[in-house]
């Protein structure tokens, strides 16, 4: 059965990567409080003025993923992709999580769909 929730996403995962996604999803939340959370596209999604960024869960990694990745500051060269728009870092640990750069990601997500609306919208 899918997940209805993110909290039921998270639970249906094992070990190190329920901790990892937790532990994202912690950040995702204290960066953007005005954030919705759910689960689409099979798995966790926030959005303001359409979504901005998702964690999902694969067998060796989790993906922190970001609809307008390709306009996000990047500094440290964290953010893997070759499509047009979305990129991701990957997580294969908790010692991946950069919790400061992520939150500045997750900052940044949201102003620019604030700024150019949502981005599932052309």
């Amino acid at each position: 059965m899918a997940a209805k929730t993110v909290d039921e996403y998270i639970e249906g995962l094992e070990g190190w990567k329920r901790d990892v996604t937790a532990g994202v999803r912690g950040i995702v939340t204290n960066a953007a409080p005005e954030a919705t959370e759910s689960v689409k596209w099979a798995q966790a999604v926030y959005e303001v003025n359409g979504p901005f960024c998702y964690i999902k869960a694969f067998k060796n990694s989790v993906n922190f993923g970001f609809w307008r990745g390709v306009d996000i500051n990047d500094p440290k060269g964290l953010l893997l992709g070759t499509g047009e728009k979305m990129r991701h870092v990957k997580l294969e640990g908790m010692e991946d999580i950069d919790e400061e750069t992520f939150a500045a990601y997750v900052k940044q997500a949201v102003q620019l769909n604030l700024e150019k609306g949502d981005p599932t919208k052309g």
